[in-house]
C-alpha cells in the first residue's frame, strides 16, 4: 500500500505539540500538509486520536469527505470540503490535547485516502473509524504529536 506524507509546520513527527493547540490553550487545530494521495482517491478521512487515554483511544478530531485534491489545512480551519464529526468531548470539530497529569500522550494524526466514501456515525469511536476505512483505503499516512501536562 502506498503511503501519504503528512506533516505540520507546528511540530515535527514525535515532538511536542504547542499549548496553543491544546484544549486548555487556544484549542486551535494545528496546520497540516500532505502529499502522495493516489489519483483514484474519492475522499480523504482525517482522524486524530490519543491511544494513551485512560478510557481507551480518545477521538480528538474526525473529518470525512475531504477533497482528495487538497494538500492540507491551515491552523484552526476545517479541511477543504470536509465534514467535521463529533469528537470525544462531545463537540463538532477539533478538541485539543488534555491528558491527565503524568507521562506524555501520543496524538496520532492519520490521513486515509479512500476508494469510496465511508459512512460513520455522527460521534464515531476510533475503532469504528479504523473498521470503516480498512477495506476502502488506498493509502494512509500518520503524524505523531506529543503532549504532556
Amino acid at each position: 500500500m502506498n503511503g501519504i506524507d503528512i506533516g505540520s509546520d507546528a511540530f515535527d513527527d514525535n515532538t511536542f505539540i504547542a499549548r496553543r493547540h491544546a484544549y486548555e490553550g487556544s484549542n486551535l487545530s494545528p496546520p497540516l500538509t500532505w502529499h502522495g494521495v493516489p489519483d483514484d482517491a474519492e475522499e480523504l478521512v482525517l482522524l486524530c486520536e490519543d491511544p494513551d487515554a485512560p478510557s481507551g483511544s480518545f477521538v480528538h478530531w474526525i473529518v470525512v469527505g475531504i477533497d482528495p485534491e487538497s494538500e492540507g489545512v491551515g491552523t484552526g480551519q476545517s479541511p477543504p470540503r470536509g465534514t467535521e464529526l463529533v469528537n470525544g468531548y462531545g463537540n463538532r470539530g477539533w478538541g485539543g490535547p488534555h491528558p491527565p497529569p503524568g507521562d506524555a500522550h501520543h496524538y496520532l494524526f492519520r490521513l486515509y485516502a479512500l476508494a469510496e466514501p465511508c459512512v460513520l456515525p455522527d460521534k464515531p469511536r476510533a475503532d469504528q473509524v479504523h473498521e470503516a476505512v480498512e477495506e476502502r483505503q488506498l493509502a494512509s499516512g500518520t503524524l505523531v504529536g506529543l503532549y504532556q501536562r
